[in-house]
């Protein structure tokens, strides 16, 4: 017996090609250098290509989403051994 695919997963791989054709497309067109200025983390501005930048910026969120995503937090503990309810 075939077990059904999950959708789940199916559409978050979509949704992650989706996103890399937009990272691939915008940095096939925005080549030029840029300034970027973020005074709470940075003392100077950055200058680089804005692909670069805009890729930074993105794998930070990409990276701060799937933190809190993935939690971390540890599993609450009845402590009652094995009796369970039936």
């Amino acid at each position: 017996m075939l077990k059904s695919m999950n959708f789940k997963v199916i559409f978050r791989s979509i949704v992650a090609l989706a996103i890399l054709f937009v990272m691939l497309y915008v940095g096939m067109y925005n080549t030029q250098n840029i300034d970027f200025f973020f005074p709470i983390a940075l003392k100077s501005k950055v200058t680089a290509s804005a692909s670069l930048i805009y890729f930074g910026v993105f794998a930070v969120g990409f990276l701060a989403g799937t933190i809190l995503t993935a939690g971390g937090g540890k599993k609450s503990s009845s402590g009652s051994g094995g009796s369970r309810d039936k």
